[in-house]
């Protein structure tokens, strides 16, 4: 059954199509239209893959493409956003017409092309800085940037579209996911681009706030999970967590461990949020999507951590990166 995924050109969705594919399923993969062809991180996918991969250029704002795109689809995940928190706040309007107009435009598609499910994809930023922990998913939604605003539009917008329309919809909504291929405009491969280029003074933001990291492995398999479960899980959102509440500080301390590495942390004022912007912890409840179906994180922090380091070191890995810029 076709598999359809929108933002397959990125770090999560190049992982998903690569799963997709390895469990049998032929995929549709939407990768942003470029001048150069390019496919994004799609492009590092072995041939055997690539072989099973229908690659569509397109933009997820261009409302009949996306009715195309979904067409003759079992299963649409939606992964395709802007996710860079920092360029929210320089270029808001460009994250409501992608986040909110984008998924409105998958929604009427996979309405109107009878797709079986949809999987949404939400984010932990929408719940703002913790009222309570572990965050469950009847925690309270908090906009505290441009991002996470038109990440809750679209969540309600996915949730509206399946009360009045039924849409068979279910939303994911990972904590932080890092590994392999992931932008540097994350914390994880900032620093630990920075080590493996050789630097030992990591220039950071904030060192205070706390987030629930996951192995994209573990994510990825959560998409799987949620496109797979019974009927039941249509019109819910569920979260994806680890559990375990990490400070960024602590975090740099582990990955300076995990590479041997003795590094000195120096704080840059251009990498710091708004005071009331930042989200200064984050913790998941996963419980939910547990008991719905069966899914539980299987990848360690350190782990995770090590994999994702043994990456970056590959010289060929690390030139996609400018470890001594800020990548807003």
């Amino acid at each position: 059954m076709l598999q359809a995924v929108t933002g397959a050109d990125g770090f999560i969705g190049s992982h998903l199509v690569e799963a997709l594919v390895r469990a049998g399923h032929p995929v549709r993969a939407l990768a942003l239209y470029n001048s150069q062809g390019s496919w994004g991180w799609l492009d590092s996918l072995p041939a055997d893959v690539l072989d099973q991969v229908e690659v569509v250029l397109g933009d997820v704002r261009d409302a009949e493409q996306m009715l195309s795109f979904c067409a003759g689809a079992d299963t649409v995940f939606h992964l395709a956003a802007l996710i860079a928190i920092p360029y929210s706040y320089v270029a808001p309007r460009s994250y409501v017409a992608t986040n909110a107009g984008g998924t409105l435009n998958v929604l009427e598609s996979v309405r109107r092309a009878g797709v079986r499910r949809l999987v949404h994809t939400s984010t932990s930023e929408v719940f703002g800085t913790a009222q309570r922990v572990p965050i469950d998913e009847e925690h309270p939604l908090q906009g505290q940037s441009p991002y996470s605003a038109s990440k809750i539009a679209a969540d309600v917008l996915v949730d509206s579209f399946h009360r009045s329309f039924g849409v068979p919809a279910v939303t994911l909504r990972p904590f932080n996911t890092y590994g392999p291929r992931q932008s540097a405009r994350a914390v994880i491969p900032t620093v630990i681009s920075q080590i493996a280029a050789g630097q030992r003074v990591i220039s950071l933001g904030a060192l205070d706030p706390t987030r629930d990291f996951n192995f994209v492995a573990d994510t990825v398999a959560a998409f799987v999970a949620v496109g797979q479960a019974e009927d039941k899980v249509l019109g819910q959102a569920f979260n994806a967590g680890s559990g375990r509440e990490v400070s960024i500080g602590e975090l740099v301390s582990t990955i300076a461990t995990v590479m041997d590495a003795e590094v000195e942390v120096v704080a840059d004022p251009s990498r710091l949020r708004p005071a009331d912007s930042e989200v200064m912890r984050l913790l998941a409840d996963g419980s939910k999507l547990q008991a719905a179906t069966g899914w539980e994180p299987r990848f360690r922090l350190e782990d995770g951590l090590a994999v994702t380091a043994a990456w970056f070191r590959d010289p060929q890995n690390l030139s996609h990166y400018r470890p001594t810029a800020y990548a807003v």
